[in-house]
């Protein structure tokens, strides 16, 4: 065989063996706990968020916002001493009502995901 087509059959080997074992493909960001929980009933107009996801996020370039049931978005602000994969904030002065919390992270992997979670804030 000619020695260039050698040298191009096993720059073809190299760079299939490298996609085929290169390094595990990063996951999304998804969600392992959350307060609230996916249709929680909240006694009060104040409350705790607090999302815990499976791998560690971009804490600055993450939201939180509340919506209530017309759309109107409230951003809150973020705890910034949590841990690399928890975001943290707190909520007052919700009326009862059906509510959406809205969270969008960029994990560190730099995928981008984003969900809601409703809940329903009822009188103390």
């Amino acid at each position: 065989m000619h020695p260039l087509l050698l040298c191009r059959i096993a720059a073809l080997a190299a760079l299939g063996w490298v996609a085929l074992t290169g390094p595990p493909a990063l996951a999304h960001a998804i969600i392992v706990e959350a307060a609230p929980q996916v249709d929680a009933v909240v006694h009060g107009g104040s409350m705790d968020v607090r999302l815990r996801f499976n791998s560690r996020i971009d804490h600055r370039r993450s939201r939180v916002i509340v919506l209530d049931e017309a759309g109107k978005e409230t951003p809150l602000a973020l705890d910034e001493q949590t841990p690399t994969d928890v975001l943290a904030a707190k909520v007052s002065g919700l009326a009862p009502g059906k509510y959406r919390v809205r969270w969008l992270v960029l994990a560190l992997d730099g995928h981008i995901t984003r969900g809601d979670i409703p809940f329903t804030v009822v009188a103390p």
